[in-house]
């Protein structure tokens, strides 16, 4: 007790045993924590960048419907009407087909090759690609890569194929994207479809077809492993080129399947030991370029977007086809070369508008150029036609009486190709006869932009200019709208509109354009076009026609010759009952010929053609053909001599035309 006067002992605070202690490790811990978050974050900040920066950029998956068209290069497959391949201008894709359709070994054997797991994984194979990240860290470097089916579509038709970590991230993830939104069987398909053989053939039924010369619904086990083993180094296994090592990878292929349950050991020998039979390359006839080439401008014309893989279907006949060039090209190696002519074309459409045969000039190799379609040339008396057409319609008649004697129009004095003039004779003798200075006096009667009126409602789509010397034939024209053309008088006024596509599809089948049924249009009067055929079919079979050498047997001929200024055009052009034709000879550089005249070899040459092509039918007659029976020359006098007097006091002698300004000097005609 404390005594008084002492001190007060001090007071003192008691602590806890080891307080400073917690007090310490308080801070620490959260001071951990607090690292910890933080860490969690940047962990997670990292991940996030690093996910943004592994998918950045990445392409958006195409919908399904998609997937068989992009990556395609332009290709098109030409078939005929029978569907045999004529042609193939780019890859070649083959038609589609599906795992449903092929027998089951086939799939079975690329999924030996590619991805034996490809049934149990959802787009990439996890276990697949730990394996090759290790034996990739063993070797060093990218010795395996772990592709499936489906990360090899999405590389194939979606990213390129750079080999980083980054693209390699996004095909697994579009892979596992794409299992979702597709069956396995699709997957599968769609790789069959799309994956490249090489040798420029992508998809399983054009390497069936390019090397074993069979659909892949015919392929053995032994060719499906053998198929299986070229998309892992498709340009260095190439069947043609190096089989054996193709036969050492079929080898793995067939072992492999064997182990996967899919062959026995006995099934897999027997494969093995199957003898292979590699076909030759297809031939195809290097002269069908002419009339492909139409074919594909066509197309180009014809569709708003040209889908990457086309088969067209095109109407030509291919045998009467290659007769016909060879036909042409052996008589112009003789009588063309005697004639000073290098080069011919021609033109065959059927009376329905199907184009049999085409054929734009002798040798494709040496010239692409087309004749048919592409050149240009004077007409010269062919055009005839369309300006005794506009006569008719304007209420002349083929016997009217017109005086053959000079004719002076705006200076421009129209010569005969005889230097002759016969006096008065009759329309149909005069187109007959092809006298140039009637021609010239009827265009001025109906006048030249009626003349062109006619012709473009015929089919002549070529700008044409009114000029005097337009009736002479004096202005460019094609052979196929001059053909055309004149396929309105065979059919007796009907436009004739020659097609020489019959289908478009793309390899899945799926049609684009069918040619359809139609109604011709009719743009001319059928009892005029029976006065045309009539003089017309004078033209070839009268003594004095100038068309007397396209003849065919059997069959009834209506035609025009023409032959241009100093012979450096000469063409026939002409038809029956089956069929319309024309044919042109000529020089590429426009020099003259050795006075070749339409009524020559061009003629010839059509007459050789509709022999061909009539061969074996049935003749039909020709509409109007019976109003062409030749007239003696003692009758033709005798109309022209009565014809001229009823005609006396409407015609005035020595009438001259009105004065007009015309650029064209075109005196020598046929």
């Amino acid at each position: 007790m404390a005594q008084k006067g002492d001190k007060a002992p001090a007071q003192r605070t008691i602590k806890a045993p080891g307080g400073g202690f917690l007090s310490r490790h308080g801070r620490i811990v959260k001071y951990g924590l607090l690292a910890l978050l933080l860490a969690m974050l940047a962990g997670g900040g990292w991940g996030f960048w690093k996910w943004r920066s592994l998918y950045a950029g990445m392409p958006k998956l195409p919908e399904v419907t998609e997937l068989w068209g992009v990556k395609r290069e332009p290709a098109i497959e030409f078939i005929d009407q029978a569907g045999t391949t004529l042609d193939v201008r780019g890859p070649r894709y083959g038609r589609a087909t599906s795992v449903d359709l092929l027998p089951k070994h086939v799939p079975q054997a690329f999924i030996a090759a590619e991805d034996k797991r490809f049934y149990q994984h959802d787009g990439a194979d996890d276990a697949a690609i730990a394996r090759a990240a290790w034996s990739n860290l063993r070797a060093g470097e990218t010795v395996s890569g772990a592709s499936t089916l489906t990360q090899q579509l999405i590389k194939n038709l979606v990213l390129d194929s750079r080999q980083t970590v980054k693209r390699k991230a996004q095909e697994v993830k579009l892979a596992r994207e794409l299992e979702t939104m597709m069956s396995k069987d699709e997957i599968l398909s769609l790789y069959l479809n799309r994956v490249y053989f090489g040798a420029g053939l992508y998809g399983i039924d054009a390497a069936a077809r390019f090397y074993f010369g069979k659909g892949p619904d015919q392929l053995t086990v032994a060719e499906a492993a053998l198929l299986a083993a070229l998309p892992k180094a498709p340009s260095k296994l190439n069947l043609r080129e190096n089989l054996e090592g193709a036969k050492e990878r079929q080898s793995y292929v067939l072992k492999e399947m064997v182990s996967l349950g899919f062959l026995s050991k006995e099934e897999a020998d027997a494969a093995a030991a199957q003898a292979i039979t590699i076909i030759d390359p297809p031939a195809y006839d290097a002269q069908l370029g002419y009339v492909l080439d139409a074919a594909a401008e066509r197309v180009k014309a014809m569709l708003p977007r040209i889908p990457g893989d086309l088969v067209v279907t095109v109407s030509i006949d291919t045998e009467l086809q290659a007769r016909i060039q060879k036909q042409l090209a052996e008589r112009m190696a003789k009588d063309g070369t005697e004639a000073g002519a290098s080069q011919v074309s021609a033109l065959l459409i059927c009376k329905d508008g199907r184009v049999a045969a085409l054929v734009g000039g002798v040798d494709y190799a040496t010239s692409e150029f087309n004749r048919v379609t592409q050149a240009l040339r004077q007409p010269g008396s062919s055009f005839k036609p369309f300006v005794y057409a506009t006569a008719l319609e304007d209420g002349y008649s083929p016997y009217d009486v017109f005086d053959d004697a000079p004719i002076t129009i705006d200076k421009w004095e129209p010569e005969n190709y005889s230097g002759h003039f016969l006096g008065p004779m009759t329309m149909s003798e005069a187109l007959t006869r092809s006298i140039n200075t009637v021609a010239a006096e009827i265009a001025q009667l109906t006048s030249e932009e009626r003349v062109i009126d006619t012709a473009r409602r015929f089919g002549i789509t070529t700008k044409m200019q009114p000029f005097p010397s337009i009736a002479l034939g004096s202005q460019e024209v094609n052979l196929w709208e001059l053909t055309r053309a004149f396929g309105t008088f065979q059919s007796g006024g009907l436009r004739l509109d020659p097609w020489l596509i019959e289908k478009i599809e793309d390899s899945r089948g799926m049609v684009l354009y069918e040619r359809p049924a139609y109604e011709r249009d009719r743009v001319y009067s059928e009892g005029l076009a029976r006065d045309m055929n009539g003089m017309m079919v004078r033209v070839v079979n009268s003594d004095v026609g100038t068309g007397g050498r396209a003849k065919v047997r059997n069959w009834t001929v209506a035609g025009k010759t023409g032959t241009s200024q100093d012979w450096r055009d000469a063409w026939f052009i002409g038809f029956t009952s089956a069929y319309v034709g024309g044919v042109w000879v000529g020089n590429d550089d426009d020099t003259p010929m050795k006075k070749v005249t339409g009524g020559g070899l061009p003629a010839d040459l059509w007459s050789d053609m509709m022999e061909l092509a009539h061969a074996g039918k049935t003749p039909e007659p020709l509409i109007g053909a019976e109003s062409g029976m030749v007239v003696s020359e003692a009758a033709e006098s005798r109309i022209a001599f009565y014809r001229g007097l009823s005609q006396a006091f409407s015609i005035a002698a020595g009438q001259q035309y009105a004065s007009r300004t015309t650029p064209d000097r075109f005196h020598q005609e046929e």
